[in-house]
């Protein structure tokens, strides 16, 4: 498995026609090529992890200013092909992806995930070493894919800072997932986090569990 920047307008449809088998986005909601072009020319990344001539997942990242001045990249889009679910292709991923961001002297990727896909968070708190502070309550507004069940589409946002081993400090509280996914629980899980986030903690662990897991929160500096 070879991981690259992706090359020609070929590599980028094949980046669009995975989005339609990932999540099922109609054509209206696909990002189409020409996003691609443009992320790859203004500082953002276009990576593809290729078997042989397969390409089996891609990753896009656009480049990001903070208030203040600080450059950081929001990484927008990971999928991987349904026939390579599980190999590993995720981590390949964003290990290249921190390489690429670290020789271009950047410390900062963020990215939003759907806090109740339990592995996600694991991965992303867990074997990366992101931290949250923010919930963004139906970030992209209510999508036709099917893997979004026609829930808005509240959403965590993960902070990846490179180069920095993050401390492990004690957890002051602990955030259960509701086992099911609806419209109530997205709602109270909602109230809890953020009711944290305001008294200065950050999510800095996750336990996961058979189905679902539990949210580990720290005290963290301010912004």
């Amino acid at each position: 498995m070879e991981v690259r920047p992706l090359s020609g307008h070929a590599e980028f449809a094949e980046a669009v026609r995975l989005q339609k088998e990932i999540w099922g986005f109609p054509d209206l909601e696909l990002l189409p090529v020409r996003f691609f072009v443009v992320a790859s020319r203004i500082g953002g990344q276009t990576l593809g992890a290729f078997d042989g001539d397969r390409m089996a997942g891609f990753l896009l990242a656009i480049p990001g200013i903070k208030e203040g001045g600080t450059a950081y990249l929001h990484s927008h889009m990971l999928g991987v092909s349904n026939d390579y679910r599980d190999a590993g292709i995720g981590r390949m991923l964003k290990a290249a992806q921190r390489e690429h961001a670290l020789a271009r002297g950047i410390r900062l990727i963020e990215w939003s995930f759907d806090p109740f896909e339990a592995k996600n968070a694991y991965f992303n708190l867990e074997i990366l070493g992101a931290i949250v502070r923010t919930y963004v309550p139906n970030l992209y507004g209510i999508t036709a894919s099917p893997l979004h069940g026609d829930l808005p589409t509240d959403r965590c946002i993960a902070e990846w800072r490179l180069g920095e081993t993050r401390a492990k400090s004690q957890v002051a509280a602990r955030v259960s997932l509701p086992s099911q996914k609806n419209r109530e629980s997205q709602e109270s899980l909602a109230r809890e986090l953020m009711r944290h986030f305001a008294d200065g903690l950050a999510v800095t662990g996750f336990e996961r569990h058979a189905e679902t897991g539990t949210y580990l929160l720290s005290p963290w500096p301010s912004r």
